[in-house]
């Protein structure tokens, strides 16, 4: 059995999660490539509130998460409608985590609207056959988001991402709901490293469920 049918062994649905800037997006698309599966993707551009976040958090909040909670819902119902066709798909957002956005940017009265109007939808996200959360300090975050240079992301204030990272910390030493691969992606280019990315390969391949850790070295190119 050939290492890709071997990842693809019982393992549906993955989803890769992390903050802002740690690569996730570009490791679906690699993931999704390799495994020869569909791809879903957050589609941060068709929101038309998150420059107006970035430029006063406390104005763009709310619009902004709600747009993006009713984009995931639909992308989850659809995803439910398709499951009798059960194709291979790779994730870069995973539902459970919306709320973490919510309650870090959202004031107590804005955040019990978002509660009423998330349980009112009724999300019923199927659940992941892997999750992989990618893991960087912020100063980490901070070179990579200058480095892509998306103009409405360069004035990012540090302490919202060092709060983003800290609340990312927090769900995922709780989470249990599906088999979880914590990766320290520090030191390592799981996108334009070959070497780097196989050794991720080899570790999803050995793990069938629970938590793990991947804390690799960094291969020269």
């Amino acid at each position: 059995m050939s290492m890709t049918e071997d990842i693809l062994q019982d393992r549906r649905y993955i989803v890769v999660e992390g903050p802002i800037g740690v690569g996730k997006t570009s490791l679906a698309r690699r993931l999704a490539k390799t495994l020869g599966s569909e791809l879903l993707l957050e589609d941060a551009d068709s929101n038309p509130f998150l420059e107006r976040f970035y430029r006063d958090p406390r104005q763009g909040a709310l619009p902004t998460q709600l747009f993006f909670l009713f984009q995931r819902a639909q992308q989850m119902q659809a995803l439910r409608q398709d499951d009798m066709f059960s194709p291979v798909r790779v994730a870069d957002f995973l539902i459970d985590k919306d709320r973490l956005f919510a309650e870090l940017t959202l004031d107590q009265d804005e955040l019990h609207l978002y509660e009423q109007v998330y349980d009112k939808l009724a999300i019923d996200a199927p659940r992941p056959d892997l999750v992989i959360y990618l893991q960087a300090p912020v100063s980490t975050l901070q070179q990579r988001i200058a480095r892509r240079g998306i103009p409405h992301e360069q004035g990012m204030d540090n302490d919202y991402l060092a709060r983003l990272v800290e609340a990312y910390t927090r769900f995922f030493h709780d989470y249990s709901a599906a088999p979880l691969l914590i990766v320290n992606a520090t030191e390592i280019d799981l996108v334009n490293n070959d070497d780097d990315y196989e050794q991720l390969l080899r570790q999803i391949r050995r793990l069938r469920s629970g938590r793990h850790y991947f804390n690799p070295l960094p291969i020269a190119m």
